[in-house]
């Protein structure tokens, strides 16, 4: 692995961290519940209507609302680490083919 490529990769974990609680804001999943009008918003009705009225424990619209009211445990910022460096590192050995 080269220099260019591992500073890839550790910029595209940051990146990555720095990123997901501006993205769940803009989406949505804010830190006071779910914005009325937003794509969370239609997520978590489209989430309660499949379940019988209440969005299931668990789901992905429960998780993300967590994530956004009280931000990334240390799991998720693991996982969301580990996904933005494996991205970065796809597109660094993607431009070394070309």
């Amino acid at each position: 692995m080269g220099l260019l490529t591992a500073a890839l990769v550790v910029g595209g974990g940051a990146g990555a961290v720095a990123a997901a609680p501006l993205i769940l804001g803009v989406v949505g999943f804010t830190s006071a519940g779910i914005a009325a009008g937003s794509l969370a918003a239609s997520m978590m009705s489209t989430a309660a209507v499949a379940n019988g009225g209440a969005v299931a424990a668990g789901s992905a619209v429960a998780v993300l609302q967590a994530a956004g009211a009280a931000g990334l445990s240390t799991a998720a910022t693991a996982a969301v680490a580990s996904t933005g460096a494996s991205a970065a590192a796809t597109v660094a050995w993607l431009a070394a083919l070309i």
